[in-house]
C-alpha cells in the first residue's frame, strides 16, 4: 500500500486535499554554533504557530511538507506538539543540511552508519518522537558537491533504495544537480525519486526541463515571495506544462516560521498566499482545474508518498 507519513499517521491516496510540499513550521537560522533550538518551548511555539496553521487550514490545504532538516535546527517533537494542537498532518524530515552546517557526527560516519541512520528514521521514528519521517531532505553547495555532501547523497540513495523514500535536495544550480543525479543513478536508485528544491533559482530554464527529462521532480516554491512576481511563476508553469512535464512539476511558497534565534520566533509569513491568490491567477490564465488539481493534489502525495 502507498501512504504518505505524517504526524498524525499514513494517509492513503484520496484522504487529503492541497498539500504544500515546501513549508516550514519551525527551523532555527542563527549561527552555525549557536543551539537556540535546543532550549525551544513546543508551548511558544504552538501559541504563534496555530494561528497561521488555522487559517490554511480555512484555505483548503491539508497537509504541509516540512523541510527542516538536522543542520538548521529539526525538532520533530515540537512539530509534532503543534500539529495534534491544530489536527494538521505535517510530513517530516531524515536527512542533513549543506556544509557548513553538516554536524561533526555526520563528518565522522562512514556511508553504511548514515543509511542506517535515515533508515531508522524512516521506518520506526525520528528520535523518540514517535513519528517516522517521510522523506529524505539534503542540500548540495552552489560551486558543486562537496565530498561530505556527496557521502550523504549516496547513503541518501541506499537508504531510500531500501524504503522507497523520495530524496529532496536544496540546491540553487542546474549544473549541481546534474552531479546529485548523476550520484543517485551511479548508487542504484531512481532519478524519479529526487526533488529538486528550489529551482526557481536556476535563471537557465533549459536545465529546469533538462532534470524533468532524467525524470527528477521540478519544485517551484518560491511563490508569493518578493524575489519572483506571480508573472514569473505563470510563465514557468506554462512552459512546463507546454513541454509535457505537468506530472514532475511541484508548486510550494517556503513560508513560515517559528525561529528561535528571533525575539517572539520572528515574523511569520501565512501559508495561504498559493491557494487564495496564485492558483486563482493561474486560472485566470487559462490552466484548468484538472491540471490545477495535478499541481496540487496529486503530485505532492505521488512524490512524498512510499
Amino acid at each position: 500500500m502507498t501512504v504518505l507519513e505524517t504526524t498524525l499517521g499514513p494517509y492513503e491516496a484520496g484522504q487529503l486535499g492541497l498539500i504544500l510540499p515546501h513549508e516550514h513550521i519551525f527551523v532555527d537560522l542563527s549561527p552555525i554554533e549557536a543551539t537556540n533550538y535546543l532550549q525551544a518551548s513546543s508551548d511558544d511555539v504552538i501559541r504563534a504557530m496555530v494561528p497561521p496553521i488555522r487559517a490554511a487550514q480555512a484555505a483548503g490545504i491539508s497537509a504541509l511538507v516540512e523541510c527542516t532538516p538536522v543542520g538548521v535546527g529539526r525538532r520533530v517533537d515540537i512539530v509534532r506538539d503543534v500539529s495534534a494542537a491544530t489536527g494538521f498532518p505535517v510530513v517530516v524530515a531524515t536527512g542533513i543540511y549543506r556544509e557548513p552546517w553538516v554536524p561533526a557526527w555526520a563528518h565522522a560516519a562512514d556511508e553504511a552508519e548514515l543509511e542506517a541512520w535515515m533508515v531508522q528514521e524512516l521506518i520506526e521514528e525520528v528520535e523518540g518522537t514517535g513519528v517516522r519521517a517521510a522523506w529524505i531532505k539534503l542540500s548540495a553547495g552552489d560551486d558543486g558537491i562537496t565530498p561530505v555532501e556527496a557521502k550523504i547523497l549516496r547513503a541518501a540513495a541506499r537508504a531510500g533504495l531500501r524504503t522507497g523514500a523520495v530524496i529532496g535536495s536544496h540546491t540553487i544550480k542546474g549544473r549541481v544537480v546534474r552531479e546529485q543525479l548523476a550520484i543517485v543513478e551511479a548508487a542504484g536508485y531512481s532519478t524519479e525519486r529526487f526533488i529538486w528544491i528550489h529551482t526557481q533559482a536556476e535563471p537557465d530554464f533549459d536545465l529546469h526541463l533538462e532534470m524533468a527529462r532524467r525524470g527528477a521532480w521540478i519544485e517551484y516554491d518560491a511563490i508569493g515571495s518578493d524575489a519572483f512576481d506571480d508573472d514569473f511563476f505563470v510563465d514557468r508553469i506554462q512552459r512546463v506544462l507546454d513541454a509535457g512535464f505537468a506530472h514532475r512539476l511541484l508548486l510550494s511558497q517556503d513560508r513560515g516560521w517559528y525561529d528561535p534565534s528571533l525575539p517572539g520566533g520572528g515574523t511569520r509569513l501565512p501559508y495561504t498566499y498559493l491557494s487564495t491568490t496564485f492558483l486563482p491567477a493561474l486560472r485566470a490564465a487559462g490552466i484548468n482545474r484538472p491540471t490545477i488539481q495535478l499541481l496540487t493534489v496529486e503530485n505532492p502525495f505521488r512524490a512524498f508518498a512510499r
